[in-house]
C-alpha cells in the first residue's frame, strides 16, 4: 500500500493545507465536502503537491516536518521544484 504527504491550496483563502492519506483523491473529495475542521472553510482546494511514502509513520512524519517549518516560502518552494 502506498501512502502520501499532500499540500492543497485554496485560492478563496490564500492558504495552504498539508495533510496525509493513503487515498489521495479520495482524501481531496472529503476535504472539498467536509463541513468541519479547517478545510471545510473553503471549497476550492487543489492538490499542489504530493509526495510518496511506502509506510503511514513516514508520510506522517514527513507532513508534521512540513508543518513546523510554519514558512509559507518554503512551502512554495517546495512546489516549485517539483
Amino acid at each position: 500500500m502506498k501512502f502520501y504527504t499532500y499540500i492543497l491550496f485554496s485560492e478563496n483563502l490564500n492558504r495552504y493545507y498539508v495533510g496525509s492519506t493513503n487515498e489521495i483523491e479520495d482524501r481531496l473529495e472529503r476535504h472539498l465536502v467536509s463541513k468541519k475542521g479547517f478545510t471545510s472553510r473553503a471549497k476550492d482546494w487543489k492538490l499542489k503537491y504530493h509526495e510518496e511514502y511506502s509506510t503511514r509513520s513516514l508520510a506522517i512524519k514527513r507532513e508534521m516536518g512540513i508543518k513546523r517549518w510554519k514558512s509559507r516560502k518554503m512551502i512554495e518552494k517546495l512546489i516549485s521544484e517539483e
